[in-house]
């Protein structure tokens, strides 16, 4: 029979945190061509698959008035033709060879993804280094996208009560900063944009030293970095895009936005002023919004949607990018819903973390969701891909990502309460309200 001395200290031993270290992180190789692009590799040979993620460090925060949104457009552009091939081509040769693509626009960086056989590779190496020294600048082709992308923003936003009122809310909250600027544009600059607009655009932010090319999958570094010298090194850098210079000010009163629209549901929107992606207390704000939010038995749903029923809806987003972002939360409301009762319900919650913390189960229950939603990302060459770019251009380093679990392991509830209490402030946020316009009746 085990003694009770030797099973304690195993027990013990199981119920402490495991510093797992992401493996195969020491296969990761790199390289920056003469003309500045850096290139990152993590041969992952289980299928004979390779992700390729192209992340361009251009996003609305690179825009100004009169332009904005154009960096969501050549989203769209880097479709649609370059000086050797047509419109579509670009998609129809991928598709031949049995591969995928995509791309997003953010705040603050554009991402181009191709899936496909290893076989492709030398393929997708010209399809993509064409479309950067060659992209087309056909006016009829920009104004067919410039209508696409319009409609784009009739759907997303104009047609959206949530859309809408998230764009007037960050509008908002941001007084100094381009984080202002929506990504998909404002409707008189999407209206406005000019053919030299988009040359000047390209050549500024589509300069091979303003990209971050990562390849996951069945692939050699030696292979691929022959590759890249042979269809990309020719493509000449450029002046680096200058600088976002502006800050921020702290903000220092709480401020509204109250829209009435035609709606079924009221909608609450709170979004507090943040932290960059490169700030060590990301790790605690993303355990934070999960036990805000995350599953039934997070605070705001179990306490607003389930005990108290006063919305349907509890969730949030962090946007951590180059500069400071907001921390969303979101409340959706029954019908008929009370927006006043909801707030001061959602107020107490969050008063109840700023003043108690929060409780080793919910810390615990919070770590183990997102490093189990971790350890699934990196199960696939895609969330290796995303992962890994997001690390080496957005997170400080490639390098930080081998100790990725351990930077949550270590985020103690005393971390939160102090977190939530710097940035969850009243006088940190900005509060969107839709209101739900008044039916007129019919008179008999």
């Amino acid at each position: 029979m085990m003694r009770l001395s030797l099973i304690v200290p195993l027990l013990l031993s199981l119920l402490a945190p495991v510093h797992a270290q992401v493996a195969g992180t020491d296969r990761i190789e790199s390289v920056t061509l003469a003309n500045g692009m850096t290139l990152l590799v993590w041969p992952d040979p289980d299928i004979p698959n390779v992700a390729l993620y192209n992340w361009v460090r251009v996003g609305s925060r690179n825009e100004v008035p009169g332009i904005t949104g154009l960096a969501h457009f050549f989203e769209h552009m880097m479709f649609n033709g370059t000086r050797t091939r047509a419109p579509g081509e670009f998609d129809r040769v991928l598709e031949a060879a049995g591969a995928s693509n995509n791309a997003s626009t953010s705040n603050d960086v554009t991402i181009y993804k191709d899936w496909f056989p290893r076989s492709a590779l030398e393929l997708v190496f010209d399809l993509e280094a064409d479309r950067l020294r060659n992209l087309a600048f056909d006016p009829k082709v920009i104004e067919s996208e410039r209508g696409v992308v319009y409609s784009e923003r009739r759907l997303s936003v104009d047609d959206s009560s949530f859309g809408r009122l998230m764009e007037q809310v960050q509008a908002t909250a941001f007084v100094a900063h381009p984080y202002t600027n929506p990504t998909i544009g404002w409707p008189s600059d999407i209206e406005g944009w000019t053919v030299d607009d988009l040359k000047t655009f390209f050549a500024t932010h589509y300069a091979p030293n303003n990209c971050t090319m990562i390849l996951v999958g069945d692939v050699e570094p030696k292979q691929v970095f022959a590759l890249a010298r042979k269809y990309f090194e020719g493509i000449p850098r450029q002046e680096p895009p200058p600088p976002i210079r502006t800050k921020e000010p702290e903000q220092s009163g709480e401020r509204r936005v109250v829209i009435d629209a035609e709606a079924q549901t009221p909608l609450l929107q709170f979004a507090y002023h943040g932290v960059a992606g490169t700030d060590a207390r990301v790790p605690a704000l993303e355990l934070l919004l999960r036990i805000l939010t995350d599953g039934d038995a997070s605070r705001l749903r179990r306490s607003l949607v389930e005990d108290q029923k006063i919305a349907i809806s509890a969730d949030s987003y962090l946007d951590a990018g180059f500069d400071p972002g907001l921390v969303w939360l979101f409340l959706t409301l029954p019908s008929q819903g009370d927006l006043a009762q909801a707030e001061k319900a959602f107020d107490r919650e969050i008063e109840r973390i700023v003043a108690n913390g929060v409780t080793a189960a919910e810390l615990n229950r919070a770590r183990n969701q997102v490093i189990a939603d971790f350890w699934r990302e990196l199960a696939t060459i895609d969330g290796k891909a995303d992962l890994l770019g997001s690390f080496a251009v957005m997170k400080g380093g490639h390098q930080k990502l081998a100790d990725a679990p351990r930077a949550y392991e270590q985020v103690t509830a005393e971390d939160i309460r102090k977190l939530a209490t710097d940035l969850l402030r009243p006088t940190n946020r900005t509060v969107g309200v839709l209101r739900p316009a008044a039916e007129e009746k019919e008179t008999p």
